[in-house]
């Protein structure tokens, strides 16, 4: 039988993959399952929450999700999901105990089947009501975590004590055996899904463009360098800083950097915006906010940027910004080659987007420049190509079926047991 990540990437880009468990097939009764995550807020965590949801609904399956709340809990509801408020973001052991005796109660009251944990602060909680009602605990990895001493380690280690840890990428599923010595039989690496219906650049207007360019002050001959991320220093919002400055200093005409992130007065959003006025980048550096019509912000931009300066295993944002048939420029722990095609793992005429050293503003302002002097034609067909590859590899047939076919050998080697 094949592993499941022989199911996600080509050959050249999974050379040193790691093998994965096979998977029994999928259990003939309606699962109950107790979804646990900081907030429905945003960030990959609660987007992967809500998918989790409409996945297993759709084949018939009772999710339930506990959360703190926010603006995907009516998108969690229309989806088939039962939304239950918990403060689970909180750092407090107390409280974290407290939620712990909490999710017991509903799996006893609920009959849950598993419970599956999106988050730190959440899985510890999960954790303790997993082991003592014994049913199968999952976590799910959409980045790497920073481990800058050995409480951080202890901390993000509940992340490696589920029955099965799901990672989003080859990249995640390496570190997670790397770091923690993690056994390749508890990995399992499925990718995530994208709404190939939604980010269809056929499907999205002119004026829905036109709007967002106003919005945003771009006049009508600027090519926008849009920047994915929230406002988080390990983005590296900073680096796109500095490399507005060098591009200015260069003489570059005509572009502008949009940042689509919710300022949420951090301390890092306060200094970036310092920086900015410092470099005297203001003029060609925009601070969008969140935005509601992603479609139309990937279809508006010449290009999308991820600067992440440390590993973020699957973004979401890069896969509907290819899926848009936008090239993409990251960083090399902005993605890994299995979510961009990219030189020199690839030819040229193969190509999804760019990738330049992390944290090398020179690096990155250099690929700007590249792909700018690419003719449009070559810029369409970049696109055209990163669409065909996000559409064979991420999309949601696929992650769906690698996901019920988890949810089926844990529930069943449950049985057994």
């Amino acid at each position: 039988m094949k592993d499941v990540a022989s199911n996600i990437a080509p050959d050249e880009s999974r050379m040193n993959s790691p093998p994965v468990a096979p998977l029994d097939p999928a259990p003939i009764q309606p699962l109950t399952v107790l979804i646990v995550v900081p907030t429905l807020q945003a960030g990959a965590a609660a987007a992967g929450a809500v998918e989790l949801v409409r996945i297993l609904a759709a084949a018939g399956h009772k999710p339930i999700v506990v959360s703190g709340g926010g603006r995907l809990v009516d998108e969690t509801r229309t989806a088939g999901g039962t939304c239950i408020m918990l403060d689970m973001a909180s750092y407090n052991p107390v409280r974290m105990l407290r939620n712990a005796l909490a999710l017991m109660r509903l799996v006893r009251e609920h009959h849950c089947n598993v419970i599956h944990a999106h988050g730190r602060a959440p899985a510890w909680s999960a954790y303790l009501a997993a082991r003592i009602t014994a049913v199968p605990f999952l976590t799910t990895w959409y980045k790497g975590f920073r481990e800058q001493n050995a409480l951080k380690r202890l901390y993000n280690g509940v992340m490696v004590r589920g029955d099965r840890v799901i990672v989003v990428s080859d990249q995640l599923a390496e570190l997670v055996n790397d770091r923690y010595g993690t056994p390749w039989s508890r990995i399992a690496v499925v990718p995530l899904s994208i709404d190939l219906a939604r980010f269809d650049p056929a499907e999205v207007s002119a004026d829905r463009i036109a709007a967002l360019r106003r919005d945003w002050g771009v006049a009508a001959g600027d090519r926008v360098i849009l920047v994915v991320g929230r406002m988080l220093r390990r983005k590296g919002h900073h680096v796109v800083v500095q490399a507005a400055q060098r591009l200015k200093a260069m003489g570059l005409k005509d572009f502008v950097f949009v940042f689509a992130a919710e300022d949420h007065g951090t301390r890092y959003a306060a200094e970036l915006w310092d920086r900015v006025l410092a470099t005297e980048t203001n003029d060609v550096i925009r601070m969008a906010g969140a935005i509601g019509d992603l479609p139309a912000a990937y279809a508006a931009a010449t290009v999308i940027v991820s600067a992440a300066v440390q590993p973020e295993g699957l973004q979401r944002a890069l896969l509907e910004a290819q899926a848009m048939a936008r090239p993409v420029i990251v960083s090399d722990l902005g993605a890994g080659p299995e979510v961009v095609l990219a030189p020199p793992a690839v030819a040229n005429d193969r190509i999804t987007g760019m990738r330049f050293a992390t944290g090398d503003d020179a690096a990155l302002a250099a690929a700007v420049i590249r792909l700018f002097s690419m003719s449009e034609a070559e810029q369409r067909a970049i696109g055209v190509r990163g669409r065909a590859w996000v559409f064979s590899h991420f999309g949601a047939d696929t992650s769906a079926e690698l996901t019920l076919k988890l949810y089926a050998d844990v529930t069943i080697r449950q049985k057994v047991a």
